[in-house]
């Protein structure tokens, strides 16, 4: 029984490494387009005389 459960978890090793990196890409790229979207909205209180960084591209309106 514990050997038939170990073959069905090494079958489907793959797939959690894929998963993993998905995962992963998909966090990046999430935080990356936030953070644009969020330099190129209208500053927060506090926030509003801070210059953009030069990594984020200025789009126009």
């Amino acid at each position: 029984m514990i050997s038939l459960l170990l073959a069905a978890e090494a079958t489907s090793a793959p797939y959690g490494i894929s998963l993993g990196i998905v995962g992963v890409v998909g966090f990046l790229a999430a935080a990356g387009l936030g953070s644009i979207a969020w330099y190129n909205s209208k500053r927060p209180a506090g926030w509003e005389g801070k210059e953009r960084p030069n990594v984020v591209p200025n789009i126009e309106k």
